[in-house]
Order: structure tokens, then sequence, then C-alpha cells
């Protein structure tokens, strides 16, 4: 988890869509260097929402935990520092 308590997702190899097991979260775009701004996604009552920074497509799916990502590499564990 990161600091500010949501979970952060990344996309290192540029796929259309990453399924996760959180609503709220934070997009960091790729591994550092390469990330873009950590950017705050609330799905609502909606099952997916789009990156505006990198346009990946995360969907939720109740079945993984909060901090569970499909690919599971997708969940970011790095630093809790400023966003």
């Amino acid at each position: 988890m990161s600091s500010n308590g949501y979970p952060r997702f990344k996309n290192d190899h540029g796929i259309q869509e990453v399924r996760i097991g959180a609503k709220e979260f934070l997009c960091i775009g790729a591994s550092p260097p390469q990330d873009h701004p950590h950017i705050y996604l609330n799905m609502g009552s909606a099952s997916a929402i789009q990156c505006p920074y990198c346009g990946t497509r995360f969907r939720f799916d109740p079945l993984l935990l909060p901090t569970a990502a499909d690919p599971p590499e997708a969940f970011f564990e790095g630093f809790g520092g400023l966003d």
C-alpha cells in the first residue's frame, strides 16, 4: 500500500487492460523512473476506468484482493513517497 492508503498499480508491459481488486487506487503508469504523476482514480459504481495519462484500462475484479492484479506484476509495492 502507498503512504496515503491507496494501492498503486502500473503497466510496464503496455497491455490494454489490467484487472485489479480495488476501486480506489493510484495509477503510476510504469515503474520508476518511467512513471507518470501518480494519479488517484475512483471507479465509483463503474466496473472499469481508464487512466487519462497512460491510457491503461483498469477493470475491477471482486475475486481479487485490494492489492492484487492480473497480471500480478501490475501491483506496485515501491516507495510511498511524495506523489
